[in-house]
């Protein structure tokens, strides 16, 4: 039997693009597909079971949509927030609605969010 270490080592330094491609040639090589089969699941008789709760979303993507009327005061706080220079944060200000931070917490989303807000911009976290 094969080292199954060394064969689990080996698919641990595939890049992303390696590992599709090895995907795509062990699904034509067997004659499969890596596709999951689609469920298909019996409504209760009587509704009686609630459907099970959808997994929390755990990164959040903030959105400034509009500056407002302080638009010093919020280029100073997303020069802050990101650590861009005036220049940048300036043209991500002006050039609202644009993205502010992808990736953060629901609490560092919505720290942001309140900054920004406190200053007259307009924020939506998605």
């Amino acid at each position: 039997m094969a080292d199954l270490a060394k064969i689990v080592d080996d698919l641990s330094a595939l890049t992303v693009l390696e590992a599709a491609e090895l995907s795509k040639m062990l699904e034509e090589k067997w004659g499969v597909s890596a596709a999951a089969p689609a469920a298909v699941a019996a409504a209760p008789a009587g509704g009686g079971a609630a459907a099970a709760p959808a997994e929390e979303q755990t990164e959040f993507t903030v959105i400034l949509a509009t500056a407002g009327d302080k638009k010093i005061n919020v280029i100073k706080e997303i020069r802050t927030i990101t650590g861009l220079g005036l220049k940048e944060a300036k043209d991500l200000v002006e050039g609202a609605p644009k993205t502010v931070k992808e990736g953060a917490s629901k609490d560092e989303a919505a720290k942001i969010k309140k900054v920004l807000e406190e200053n007259g911009a307009t924020v939506e976290v998605k």
